[in-house]
């Protein structure tokens, strides 16, 4: 077990999967101060769970007094990381880029403080350096340090080679602008560690390799696990599709019920990821069984939503789910939808209200719920798939529609 804090409880935690030397770098943590990094890519808007347990490790380094570094992938995300993926990235335009960064950049503020500090984050973009890059002279000093028969052996790379989608020459350079980077880190910023998931290992070996061969620096890889639920699904896939970190794409009281409806077996291991509650808390929660471990469920959704959206917000969510679960009243707090009055006079089919809510995915998925019993309007079970709703309804103003016991929206006019 690792003598250093930081790492220590990162082990503990179950952060780590591999590292490229652990004995070293945990020498390295018992020095002092360490600089860390993390990429993430601008693919998208906003943030999702998925990448929660980097942003969590990244927060477990800067409660140790080290410093986190998030970098932003302005400049490869204009290539598109291959790693794993059955076809190719769909290439953005700068424009696109530029908009996600700015949401990305949204995810990270309940988590880490950014400052000029010695443990204050920081959030560099590596176009400001790839896009300087001459490409004659990127080949001669870095690409004369990568073997072709290496890269090919590559997880992300055998995958793709296999597929009736190949990997196109922009995608083989990903690894080797990834190196670079790091390399870059290391000189600008004094980075020695890298991390990320366990898809990246080979980029991440890459730039090790790559610093000690030009620059005769140790430096350090280490990658989380794939997190995956006790059931086997992927962590953060929902039928609604992805669980988001920011309130404009998921609400906090949406937030708070993904947490909720963990899986008995996932509690503790997920304490352990997503919150800063103390190991041997943790400990006694995961040990509850029966009707108790739902009070350890609701507590992993209280800090856990707590962290993303704030203290005040995740109170009221678990408020919002006591009084809408346990005393089965409509909650003014519950996320809702508004249609328009007209609509609602002439009556609105609840199978598209289930849909336009979000608490069913397509029609057929909402008549399987009001088959199945599942369906209810004002707390009462919907029998009828062709049923309306109507302004007779509503019930101080609103009307209550519910996807079993967990899932509720309120509707209202407009």
């Amino acid at each position: 077990m690792p003598r250093s804090e930081f790492l220590h409880e990162a082990t503990e935690r179950g952060f780590v999967f591999q590292c490229t030397d652990t004995e070293a770098l945990d020498a390295e943590f018992g020095k002092g101060s360490v600089a860390g990094y993390i990429g993430f890519d601008c693919t998208a808007d906003s943030l999702h769970v998925g990448s929660l347990v980097q942003i969590m490790l990244l927060r477990l380094m800067q409660r140790f007094g080290h410093k986190p570094i998030t970098l932003m992938g302005g400049g490869t995300t204009r290539i598109g990381d291959p790693s794993l993926r059955e076809e190719a990235r769909q290439l953005l335009s700068d424009d696109q880029i530029a908009t996600n960064m700015a949401g990305i950049k949204r995810c990270f503020a309940p988590f880490m403080q950014f400052g000029d500090g010695p443990s204050d984050a920081i959030m560099p973009n590596n176009a400001d350096w790839l896009d300087r890059l001459s490409y004659i002279e990127l080949l001669r000093d870095v690409g004369v340090h990568f073997s072709v028969n290496r890269m090919l052996g590559f997880d992300s790379v055998k995958t793709r080679l296999d597929r009736e989608q190949g990997l196109t020459f922009l995608e083989f350079n990903y690894s080797i602008l990834q190196s670079y980077d790091f390399r870059e880190l290391n000189r600008r910023h004094g980075v020695v560690l890298q991390m990320g998931g366990s898809d990246q290992w080979g980029n991440i070996v890459s730039g090790v390799d790559l610093c000690r061969r030009t620059d005769g620096k140790q430096v350090f890889g280490l990658t989380t696990p794939l997190i995956t639920t006790a059931s086997g699904g992927k962590m953060g896939k929902t039928a609604k599709g992805a669980v988001w970190l920011t309130a404009d794409k998921r609400s906090p009281y949406d937030y708070w019920q993904f947490w909720r409806n963990t899986e008995d077996a996932d509690v503790g291991r997920f304490l352990r990821l997503f919150t800063d509650t103390p190991l041997a808390e943790i400990a006694k929660l995961a040990a509850l069984g029966g009707a108790e471990i739902n009070e350890a469920k609701k507590f992993l959704a209280t800090e856990a939503t707590a962290l993303c959206h704030g203290r005040a917000a995740a109170e009221q969510a678990a408020e919002t789910a006591r009084r809408a679960f346990e005393e089965g009243v409509a909650a003014d707090t519950l996320p809702s939808i508004d249609v328009p009055t007209g609509e609602l006079e002439a009556g609105i089919a609840l199978i598209r209200l289930f849909v336009d809510s979000g608490l069913a995915a397509s029609n057929g998925e909402a008549r399987r719920l009001i088959r199945g019993g599942g369906a209810r309007l004002n707390d009462t079970p919907i029998s009828d798939e062709a049923a309306v709703l109507t302004m007779a309804d509503l019930r101080d103003g609103a009307a209550k529609l519910s996807a079993g016991k967990k899932q509720h929206r309120l509707v209202r006019p407009a």
